[in-house]
């Protein structure tokens, strides 16, 4: 039981983190790249992170808890030596690429972000949008055994 409240509660996440980024990259960031406007970003961006990244700490956390409860402890992270561990190594190589780019965006990316310097903060969008739907995949193998 207490594996699948961690479930739900990573599900949940997982919904609030893809799709907010998935709904920023084929909602707003074509509309700010058209109109050359970094505002729309801003304001999404204002908006999305009380919900975010609180969703990003959940899914590190819970996903952590699911990884022991099929007993890939730290002392196995990054072993890929059975197919659970590969794609609990992965998540967990995604999921610090994320936190990474969280703190990228936070501290350089957005405070710079013009109208003549879009590209940089769209780069980064469609990377963690991509990132967020590899991790969804990898954990949806799970179910099936694993890589």
């Amino acid at each position: 039981m207490k594996h699948h409240i961690f479930l739900v509660l990573h599900l949940l996440a997982a919904t609030v983190w893809v799709g907010g980024h998935l709904f920023l990259s084929l909602r707003f960031l074509p509309e700010a790249l058209k109109k050359k406007d970094p505002e729309v970003l801003k304001n999404f961006k204002d908006k999305f992170e009380p919900v975010g990244m609180p969703s990003l700490i959940i899914l590190l956390i819970t996903g952590i808890l699911m990884a022991y409860d099929f007993d890939v402890t730290v002392t196995k992270w990054f072993s890929f030596s059975n197919a659970i561990e590969k794609v609990v190594s992965l998540k967990l190589i995604l999921m610090f690429t994320s936190l990474l780019m969280a703190i990228n965006a936070q501290i350089f990316v957005f405070p710079k972000v013009t109208s003549e310097r879009l590209k940089p903060v769209a780069i980064q969008i469609v990377l963690i949008t991509l990132i967020g739907i590899a991790m969804l995949v990898l954990g949806s193998l799970v179910r099936v055994g694993g890589l």
